[in-house]
């Protein structure tokens, strides 16, 4: 494949860091020699996916959960939210967890012999990263609104760990996860449906993944609530776990019962369903705006950047200049 005869579309996180877009740009036009770069909003295109211009998208990725609404094909950018709520932070959760009360087995042994749990605090080695996410992927999930505050308030209070599942009652199962050899780790049914409860919980700043939904409606133009409303769409991996959808459809009518956004007027929220995983629905969203002829119409070519090497950037006032003076004439 001769890559100048390509047309480049990059989609990209519209919060994302400007020095990585520039780099980027600089590599694809000077050393691949590609015709033209377009970079694309991930939130924008995703909706591209469904053949609609209105939504409100939810991303929660590894790193942090992002809320962009989107009215008629044109972020609010405004109205973005942003919090470390995501992958990351539920596989420290595991980790902690594990660290506190996981135990280490041995899956074989010899007759007559007893196998004595062990803390796996003590041989921290086990918990490597890759061990951390294939757990947080396998084991865990969401549990319901009343079962997560039941968890979350026997949880709050650290040192009754040794009573912690006695006081609650229907646990998820105990698994067991080969680690190394014959030796099996030991999740039990806290860490599986307590790990995701941080998504959920209000911070000191009374922020959530649910609570980011309503603040960035509230922040958008009012005639334009509703149909954000009408229009959410979730992606990321993270958005993938079991019981995810139903958890956030709770916290969010929890929340609205709440004195903060009894005012929004907003009764119900519906949820589109991508025609692709969750994962890389922004991907397909992308495969399709690069078909069409914006990419011909909008891409920075390579005669442009060789002229004047700056990639357009909505946070650049240049652009924004510039574009103000040829609105005005």
């Amino acid at each position: 494949v001769n890559p100048k005869d390509r047309r480049v579309v990059v989609v990209e996180n519209v919060l994302g860091s400007t020095l990585f877009k520039e780099t980027l740009a600089k590599v694809l036009f000077k050393h691949y020699e590609v015709s033209s770069v377009l970079f694309v909003p991930s939130h924008l295109v995703c909706l591209f996916s469904l053949g609609v211009t209105t939504g409100l998208v939810l991303d929660v990725g590894h790193r942090e959960a992002t809320v962009v609404p989107v009215y008629e094909g044109v972020p609010i950018l405004a109205a973005w939210q942003a919090q470390p709520l995501a992958g990351e932070a539920i596989q420290q959760a595991v980790k902690a967890d594990l660290i506190c009360r996981g135990l280490v087995t041995s899956g074989a042994h010899s007759l007559g012999e007893t196998d004595v749990p062990r803390k796996v605090g003590d041989t921290p080695e086990y918990l490597t990263e890759k061990v951390i996410q294939d757990i947080a992927l396998r084991c865990c999930f969401v549990t319901n609104i009343n079962r997560g505050r039941e968890l979350s308030q026997a949880l709050s209070d650290p040192s009754n760990t040794s009573s912690l599942s006695s006081c609650l009652t229907h646990l998820a199962p105990l698994v067991t996860y080969p680690i190394s050899g014959s030796q099996l780790l030991l999740v039990d049914g806290v860490t599986r449906e307590g790990s995701a409860e941080l998504l959920w919980t209000l911070d000191g700043d009374c922020m959530s993944v649910a609570s980011m939904l309503l603040d960035a409606i509230a922040a958008s133009p009012v005639d334009c609530r509703k149909e954000l409303a009408q229009g959410l769409l979730l992606v990321g991996g993270t958005t993938m776990m079991p019981g995810f959808k139903a958890r956030l459809n709770q916290e969010l009518k929890s929340l609205l019962a709440s004195t903060k956004y009894e005012n929004m007027k907003i009764s119900s929220f519906k949820v589109f369903q991508p025609p692709a995983q969750p994962n890389y629905t922004a991907w397909l969203g992308g495969a399709i705006f690069g078909a069409t002829d914006v990419v011909v119409t909008r891409s920075l070519t390579r005669e442009q950047y060789l002229k004047d090497p700056t990639v357009p950037d909505w946070a650049n006032l240049r652009f924004n200049s510039v574009y103000m003076e040829d609105r005005q004439g």
